[in-house]
């Protein structure tokens, strides 16, 4: 396990099966740097595979039913199937069990991303390090909402938008949708539609 090395996914199908040392004869000091790094034990890499065979294991005390595979198996699962690089497709995919034929159409996963809860700075600042914005308030929540609840509204602003909003003392919120950021909506034309929770949803 000495001779792995990150690499985007861009790099590594233009290598493909090349030396790396042909691959980057034309960058000797990339190469260095890589050659270096493969040389390093991967400490990181121990320590993910004795937490996973651990997990395995005390899963199977539990005499729950489920099952393991590599991950050229997966690979191949996906491949002969044509299906495109996803987290939730290589979990379709993964052991001996995945089915011939793997319908999706009907499948449309949720992806929930985790944004927070707001931000401890109380002031941002310039390149120099200079505040550039007064002090926030210590109040997060106005006119009963909150920076992150998910929103509907209707007004001046013609049309109805669904996403996230950014709450202002004034009482003029922003409410970023899936494709753009729309500004000044009055705080009488928006109702919430999920809690702010610290996560993002979508499908």
């Amino acid at each position: 396990m000495s001779n792995l090395t990150i690499a985007c996914r861009k790099c590594n199908q233009a290598k493909g099966n090349q030396d790396i040392k042909e691959f980057l004869s034309e960058k000797p000091d990339v190469l260095n740097k890589i050659l270096k790094q493969c040389k390093q034990p991967l400490k990181d890499a121990a320590a993910v595979n004795s937490t996973r065979w651990n997990l395995c294991n005390k899963l199977k005390e539990f005499g729950l039913d489920f099952e393991t595979g590599s991950g050229g198996l997966t690979k191949y699962n996906r491949t002969q199937q044509n299906l495109p690089k996803t987290h939730w497709l290589d979990a379709a995919c993964v052991g001996k069990s995945t089915p011939s034929d793997l319908n999706i159409e009907v499948i449309k996963p949720l992806i929930i991303m985790a944004m927070g809860r707001g931000s401890r700075q109380m002031v941002r600042v310039d390149k120099y390090g200079f505040p550039r914005t007064s002090p926030k308030l210590r109040q997060k929540q106005f006119f009963g909402f909150q920076t992150g609840k998910a929103v509907v509204t209707k007004g001046k602003k013609v049309g109805t938008y669904v996403g996230r909003v950014a709450v202002r003392k004034t009482g003029s919120f922003n409410i970023k949708t899936a494709t753009q950021t729309v500004q000044g909506i009055n705080h009488k034309y928006c109702k919430s539609i999920h809690k702010a929770d610290g996560y993002n949803y979508a499908t």
